[in-house]
Formats: structure tokens, C-alpha cells, sequence
């Protein structure tokens, strides 16, 4: 989308929320991190305090105004750790041509509010049982910071950053950062990759510093090109590609916020697959429809199934299935070992087996 100077729509505009399955939340901090990335931190109401229960790693959905199309839906990484932080915080990085990156650090202040829809996203640690390798580049560093902070806060194991940048002053969160590392000396290592300094980081550095950590579990997170290097370095370090988690981004072409009318999806008629489906501690059995999507049918059952844009590009509607195959038409948001994994996108799958189960 063009940038374009556009006036800030006041608060009244954005009071109510456009959808059943977002929420209104108040801006309580806004942090000029670098230039050109600002953090914003929120209050989450006390009656939805278990809609916004988030894991490392995840983002908020955005509704930013716009006098053009009404709005624009944006996801933000989650700076923040659902073990050492009460609030929430996003960190948006201004980007070239970027409409809703620019409008957010220009126009919002203490006091305002924003729409948000819950947490999302794969990109997730399950645990902090293994060391950690983290790559970041840029604001790619916003989920790898709070894996990092949940990781020192929960697990006991090394972790080690390297984090790719312009200049110093372009290093978000480097007071942060001093500070973790001074508290946690013994277990966390940051090593700054300055272009200013080293130049951009090749595929050969990038193997060399990774080398003495092929034990560790890798996560990454920053621009397309500096992940390709650091998937090639990785894998020239002979780090196995199970253990190694990339970040996927993609870009929101419908609107997650809109109201979502409930499909009409018959069970009784036409081919029917047969799932048990377990969501929120509850269990669901009933018939899939082959033409249908597991979320589509869900709803159809007045089912509060998790998604966003229903369009394969946010992994809000992410679910394990235990059994069973299913096709999907969109899933460029799982990399290859998430579907290994049993992960699927129940907004893109129908059904391939006779039976099946699906965790939430």
C-alpha cells in the first residue's frame, strides 16, 4: 500500500469494536525504541484476560484506520513475555511505503486505543528444555525477544542471540538487552552483527558463529534474505532441520475484523468425513463435509473456533491433527517441519481420511 499523509480518524471512530472476536484495548506506554520503531503497550481488560493468554512468540492483529479502504489489518509480534510482563507490547518498525507501520508511529499516544484481535501465530517455543540459538535481524527481533525473556525466566538451559543491524543506533531494545545480559551473564550471550562494522552477514560468518552451538535449538526471525542465510548457514553447520524454526511472514489481503456470517454447511448431505475435534478441554464429534473447511464447519455448529483471516495467512485457526489426512489450498505460513509436526490451518483443511482428530 502507498504511504500517504492522512489525518488520524479521533478516538470515537475506533471506541467500538468492528467485530464480535476483537477488543477495544487502551494504549498505557508508547516506546521510541530507535528513529523508526516505536513499541506499544496495552492494558487488557480484566473480563478478557483469557482471550489474550498468549506463547512466546505470537502476535496481536491490528486494525489500523485508513480514510481510503475504512481500515487495514496488520499483525505485530509480541515483544513482550507471558511470564515476566503484565502488559502487552507490540514493536512496529517503520517500513518503506508501509501505510500501517508509519500511521502507528506517527499518530498513536498514551490514551488512545486500538482494535486488536487475541494472540496468533506458530512461530512459538513449546518448552525450554533445550539451549537456544536465536537469530534476528532488525525488528525480526520483536518474537525472538520474548522467546528469549520466557527462556530465562523458565528454563535453566544457554541461550545466544545474534542479532543483525544497520548501526548501533538502529539496535531495538539494546538497553534491554544490556540489562538481560548483566542479570543472566552465566546463561545468555548477545553478539551484535553490525553492517556498519562486519558488513552485511554472509553465509560463511553466519556458519562460523553458529559451529559451537549445533546442540541448540535454533530460532529465526528478521528479512527474506537474512533468512535464507541463516537457513544455509544452519544447514552447512550440520544443524538438523528439525530443530531449526523460522518465522513466516505474510501479508493480510482480506479483513480479519469483519463480521463473519455463519456458513451453511449440511453434514447430511454429500461426502462426509467423520472428526473428533478437542477444543477448549471439550470434546466434538460429529460430520465433516469434504468440501467443507474445519472451520466453516465449526461455526456452523456455534463452535468459538480460533481464526483471523481465514485465508491461510495468520496461523490464528493453527491445530494438531492426531489423526487422519486432510488437504489444505493455503499454508505457506507453516514451514516444513510444523506440518511434519501434525500442524494444520483449519480455515484451508478438508478432510482426506475416513476419520480423523484435531487438537486445538
Amino acid at each position: 500500500m502507498t504511504t500517504m499523509d492522512v489525518a488520524a480518524p479521533q478516538t470515537e471512530s475506533r471506541a467500538r469494536p468492528q467485530s464480535s472476536r476483537s477488543v477495544v484495548l487502551d494504549v498505557v506506554e508508547v516506546v521510541e525504541e530507535t528513529a523508526d520503531a516505536h513499541s506499544l503497550v496495552f492494558a487488557i481488560p480484566a473480563d478478557r484476560r483469557d482471550d489474550f493468554t498468549y506463547t512466546p512468540g505470537q502476535f496481536l492483529t491490528l486494525r489500523v484506520p485508513s480514510e481510503q479502504t475504512g481500515s487495514v489489518a496488520r499483525c505485530y509480534s509480541l515483544a513482550s513475555s507471558p511470564f515476566t510482563d503484565e502488559l502487552l507490547k507490540v514493536t512496529v518498525k517503520r517500513t518503506h511505503d508501509g501505510y500501517a507501520s508509519n500511521w502507528l508511529c506517527d499518530n498513536v499516544s498514551v490514551g488512545d486505543t486500538l482494535e486488536v484481535l487475541p494472540p496468533a501465530g506458530v512461530f512459538t517455543a513449546k518448552d525450554f528444555d533445550d539451549d537456544l540459538l536465536l537469530f534476528a535481524a532488525g525488528s525480526g527481533i520483536t518474537p525472538v525477544m520474548s522467546i528469549l525473556k520466557s527462556a530465562l525466566s523458565q528454563g535453566s538451559r544457554k541461550v545466544v542471540l545474534l542479532y543483525a543491524n544497520r548501526d548501533e543506533k538502529s539496535v531495538i531494545f539494546a538497553a534491554e538487552l544490556r540489562e538481560l545480559a548483566a542479570a543472566h551473564g552465566d546463561r545468555l550471550t548477545v553478539v551484535h552483527l553490525l553492517e556498519s562494522v562486519q558488513g552485511l552477514p554472509t553465509v560463511p560468518q553466519l556458519a562460523a558463529l553458529a559451529s559451537a552451538y549445533t546442540g541448540h535449538r535454533v530460532f529465526m526471525c528478521g528479512p527474506g534474505p537474512f533468512m535464507d542465510a541463516v537457513h544455509d548457514a544452519t544447514a552447512a553447520a550440520g544443524f538438523v532441520r528439525n530443530r531449526v524454526h523460522a518465522e513466516v511472514f505474510t501479508s493480510l489481503s482480506g479483513d480479519p475484523f469483519a463480521e463473519v456470517e455463519l456458513p451453511d454447511v449440511d453434514a447430511e448431505t454429500g461426502d462426509a468425513a467423520s472428526v473428533t475435534v478437542n477444543l477448549d478441554g471439550q470434546e466434538h464429534e460429529f460430520g465433516w463435509p469434504r468440501a467443507a473447511t474445519l472451520v466453516d464447519v465449526l461455526l456452523s455448529k456455534g463452535i468459538n473456533v480460533p481464526f483471523s483471516c481465514r485465508e491461510g495467512e495468520c496461523g490464528s485457526c493453527a491445530a494438531t491433527l492426531t489423526a487422519g489426512e486432510v488437504d489444505m489450498d493455503n499454508c505457506a505460513v507453516l514451514d516444513e517441519d510444523d506440518i511434519a509436526d501434525g500442524i494444520i490451518l483449519a480455515c484451508q483443511a478438508r478432510p482426506r481420511s475416513e476419520k480423523l482428530s484435531v487438537e486445538f
